[in-house]
């Protein structure tokens, strides 16, 4: 069996960002990604939005180069304000020429 060792990027964000988050990555290469519900706790101790609940976690499987924007964009636009965290890990893919 062949495959390919790409990124996958996790975000942890406070829910009102979203769609915003989404769209974002969609516009710096992924091309699919998955969101879920999370709950937890972070060092900040404090959320842009409380009334908007949980947190999501966003996750999406992409080349080195695309992990490597997204983190930087994610970064330089939300840690300033937002409570967010942003991660990459390599994952062996099968089928990874859907993901480039």
């Amino acid at each position: 069996m062949s495959y390919v060792t790409l990124k996958l990027v996790t975000i942890v964000a406070e829910r009102i960002l979203a769609d915003r988050l989404s769209e974002e990555l969609r516009e710096l290469g992924a091309r699919g990604l998955t969101i879920t519900d999370v709950t937890g706790s972070g060092s900040r101790g404090v959320r842009a939005s409380e009334w908007e609940g949980a947190n999501v976690k966003i996750e999406s499987v992409v080349s080195p180069a695309v992990a490597e924007r997204i983190m930087a964009h994610v970064a330089e636009h939300y840690f300033q304000y937002y409570a967010v965290i942003v991660y990459a890990h390599p994952v062996d893919v099968v089928r990874g020429d859907k993901y480039v």
